[in-house]
């Protein structure tokens, strides 16, 4: 095992215990780690990052299905969804260039990063939990 294997298998776990811990998906570990700490282009970072997802968000998602955590029925259809989303973005990923896919990517983070904190700051602390189905 290289060390360049062992960085990837440090990212792997700290994605897989992101995104089991507070359901982020992999892809906000991988993509940067990948395009910035190993230096591979945007699209190939990408298509990485969705490969190495399927098991992570699988066992995550039975883990929060199997505690009451998940609402199947929005899942399904949220995934349906996502999977006619994800060929259409894919197809559109591999015809552009990876300097917009980083930029895009990175206006993305930026914005979830804001409306995320915005809502921390707003929501109180004594709101019931969203209800699960």
């Amino acid at each position: 095992m290289t060390l360049t294997d062992l960085a990837a298998v440090f990212g792997g776990l700290a994605a897989g215990l992101l995104s089991g811990a507070i359901g982020i998906g992999g892809g906000l570990v991988f993509v940067p780690m990948l395009t910035i700490g190993f230096r591979v282009a945007q699209t190939v970072a990408q298509g990485t990052s969705l490969a190495a997802i399927v098991p992570t968000a699988l066992v995550g998602g039975i883990t929060h299905v199997r505690q009451g955590n998940a609402n199947v029925a929005a899942a399904w259809w949220l995934g349906g969804a996502g999977v006619v989303g994800a060929i259409g973005g894919a197809l559109l990923a591999v015809h552009l260039g990876s300097g917009v896919l980083a930029r895009v990517f990175g206006a993305f983070y930026i914005g979830a990063a804001l409306l995320l904190l915005q809502r921390a700051l707003t929501t109180r602390e004594s709101e019931p939990p969203a209800p699960s189905s």
